[in-house]
């Protein structure tokens, strides 16, 4: 006979518990006991500032504070494109045939010996310059995503030499040699250096000094100084001329649109963590460093345009630098200093808005975008 002993009764205890004591949220688990202080928590959000903020030593975003920052770094992602698998072979018969006069020639030549300087600048100046300086984390990790670009854009530029066997010491000539190349380079980066070194961001002065750099990698330089380039690598690009090269550089001033726009809110934000700075006599030396900008900017357009051409009057690009810097002044409350009121080319929206059709690893079409980066899309930075 086998006896059948009773089973003790089961005590089930609870395997987590949550509750809450006042400022705290205390965790019970198997024993263990875990007490989280919500207060330093919201303590360590109210710490977070674009500069002289609290620093730790892991790049943490959480908590997540500047949303709009995280918004374009997505974009951003959103936006990859690699320049090695964009297909030049119709760049180049046409750059070795009689399809391009020399003037075209000279203006894709331009292209690629100001930008191969210019990219290394932007990028040596955000990491050195803006992101060292940043506090915030996810400020910290846009910028450093914007820095990943220029090396993709710089890529883009080394794709373009090789593919048409551009003489390298041509390349190097055009923005050692150029005096308009020259004088834009040497204005973009005369602060820089004290900047790379240190400062004490405390001080208002110094506070003024790394607005006034954020203004002009970003507005000045990426947000103007581009732009007239641009569009006439992509004017010949409309004719169905160097469609490699215009498809590379649609991606690449797509990808200037996010930095224009992470640029500008970083300023903004930094403004209003830091009311000191923003002066009456501040925003007039901003203004008088957009005008020295246009100035430099419209010299260099007579370089690249000497005399008009087929789809290219020289006038339109010199009007085009003045809409593009009036658009980033007034956009930080700042006055316009033109009357040119028209972007003078409208068809640069259909560059830019491109849509994915196809996969861009898969396929090499010409349009391509991940899903939801152009909803996301600001449209007032894109042309």
């Amino acid at each position: 006979m086998i006896e059948i002993l009773e089973k003790p009764a089961v005590v089930e205890k609870p395997d987590f518990v949550e509750k809450e004591e006042g400022r705290h949220v205390v965790y019970t688990f198997q024993g263990r006991t875990f007490r989280l202080d919500k207060e330093k928590a919201r303590a360590r959000l109210a710490g977070k500032m674009v500069i002289n903020g609290m620093k730790s030593a892991e790049l943490n975003v959480l908590p997540l504070k500047y949303h709009e920052a995280y918004r374009i770094y997505k974009q951003m992602k959103a936006n990859h494109w690699e320049p090695d698998v964009i297909d030049m072979t119709k760049d180049c018969a046409t750059w070795n045939s009689n399809k391009l006069n020399a003037r075209e020639r000279w203006i894709i030549e331009m292209g690629v010996g100001y930008f191969s300087a210019a990219e290394g600048i932007v990028g040596d100046s955000v990491l050195h310059v803006i992101e060292d300086n940043l506090t915030a984390a996810e400020l910290k990790h846009a910028s450093l995503r914007q820095i990943a670009e220029e090396s993709i854009h710089m890529d883009s530029l080394l794709h373009i030499i090789g593919s048409l066997n551009i003489d390298l010491d041509e390349v190097t000539a055009k923005f050692q040699d150029i005096p308009s190349i020259q004088k834009k380079n040497a204005y973009i980066t005369r602060h820089m250096p004290e900047l790379k070194m240190g400062i004490d961001l405390t001080q208002t002065v110094n506070k003024q000094k790394f607005a006034k750099a954020l203004f002009g990698i970003t507005q000045v330089m990426e947000g103007t100084q581009f732009y007239a380039l641009f569009a006439m690598i992509l004017s010949l690009h409309r004719q169905n001329k160097m469609t490699g090269i215009g498809q590379m550089f649609q991606y690449t001033l797509r990808d200037e649109s996010n930095h224009i726009a992470l640029g500008r809110y970083i300023l903004e934000k930094l403004i209003e963590e830091n009311p000191d700075i923003w002066t009456e006599e501040f925003r007039a030396e901003l203004v008088e460093f957009m005008r020295e900008g246009i100035a430099l900017e419209k010299e260099f357009v007579m370089d690249c345009l000497p005399e008009d051409m087929v789809g290219m009057t020289q006038k339109d690009y010199l009007d085009y630098v003045d809409y593009n810097a009036d658009r980033r002044l007034t956009s930080l409350g700042l006055p316009a200093l033109s009357n040119v009121k028209n972007n003078p080319f409208l068809w640069l929206d259909e560059v830019i808005f491109l849509k994915k059709e196809k996969n861009f690893f898969e396929t090499r079409v010409t349009e391509y975008q991940t899903s939801g980066s152009v909803k996301n899309t600001n449209e007032d930075d894109l042309i």
